[in-house]
């Protein structure tokens, strides 16, 4: 599985590619397959997103996208030493999908 990742214009925020824009969220990711580096050179030129690029992923146990190296994990899903700060503060198991 390949996704397309990059940030937001305006904030910063970590953004994935949804197949027809940007979330914030990995679960609303898909897979861009053989057309990633199409779609982040075609999204950077739009001026839609900051230097966005491939990352290789799996999907994880719960079926939500997973990257496969633990830095495009902790950028997905927030902080790992505070889960309060995660993109799912509610959600205890959080920072156990970032190891």
């Amino acid at each position: 599985m390949i996704l397309v990742t990059g940030n937001d214009l305006k904030t910063g925020a970590v953004t994935w590619w949804t197949g027809s824009g940007w979330s914030i969220h990995i679960a609303d990711a898909a897979d861009a397959g053989d057309e990633g580096d199409a779609i982040a050179a075609r999204e950077e030129a739009a001026r839609r997103v900051n230097a966005p690029y491939i990352v290789e992923a799996e999907p994880g146990p719960d079926g939500e996208p997973r990257p496969s190296h633990i830095k495009e994990r902790v950028r997905a899903l927030g902080p790992t030493v505070r889960p309060d700060l995660t993109l799912k503060p509610d959600d205890p198991s959080a920072v156990e999908k970032v190891i």
